[in-house]
């Protein structure tokens, strides 16, 4: 009897982890833990741009925002004169790589779509043509350098609990307040991580009563 509520429970308890290991995509946030120590990402949020079992998966960090405007990144962009809204730190691969994120109700021409109506710049000429239209920093934001991970290297951190996985959303990705987006989704990821232990205990009760019947 002992051995069947055990097992049982084993299999209840990993659900979470590999529903969470599933629901890895394109247009997904990863929220680190609060146990994640790699100084690159603590309390980051990154939105994952490319998702593959087999290749790997690429993203943005999006809420460190540096003290660079776009004015001095794009010096030689006419487009980017004046421009006082700053740069943010992608992350720790190829710090040279620029990027771009859009909210825009209209698919830009060349543009990629990542999720909802936000789509990524990833071209010199889509880049000064935004610029040039004048979009607010509430709804485009500039990124040098990016976070990357082999293949099934981000399933194994996922696995050990190193990211929470939400539906990105643009609210939080454009936020004029990014320092304050960890917190608010890591306690979002916290509030259901509580829900579905509630379901787990409920679960393995009822086991354990069929067990001891």
């Amino acid at each position: 009897m002992a051995w069947r509520f055990s097992a049982a429970f084993f299999v209840l308890a990993l659900a979470p982890v590999v529903a969470q290991v599933d629901q890895l995509a394109a247009g997904r946030f990863l929220v680190a833990s609060r146990e994640l120590g790699d100084p690159n990402f603590a309390e980051a949020v990154v939105l994952l741009l490319q998702y593959d079992a087999e290749q790997g998966a690429m993203g943005l960090i999006v809420n460190r925002r540096s003290d660079l405007p776009l004015s001095r990144l794009f010096q030689d962009m006419k487009e980017a004169k004046g421009r006082t809204d700053t740069v943010y730190m992608g992350g720790p691969v190829e710090l040279t790589n620029v990027l771009a994120l859009l909210w825009s109700r209209s698919k830009p021409e060349d543009a990629k779509r990542v999720f909802g109506d936000v789509y990524l710049v990833n071209s010199k000429d889509l880049l000064q043509k935004t610029l040039a239209a004048g979009v607010e920093a509430d709804s485009f934001h500039v990124f040098v350098g990016y976070a990357g991970w082999g293949q099934s290297q981000l399933e194994h951190e996922v696995e050990l609990g190193a990211w929470h996985i939400l539906a990105a959303d643009a609210g939080n990705l454009f936020s004029s307040d990014p320092d304050s987006v960890w917190q608010r989704l890591v306690r979002r990821t916290e509030m259901q991580i509580a829900y579905s232990a509630r379901r787990v205990v409920s679960g393995s009760t009822w086991v354990a009563r069929r067990a001891g019947r």
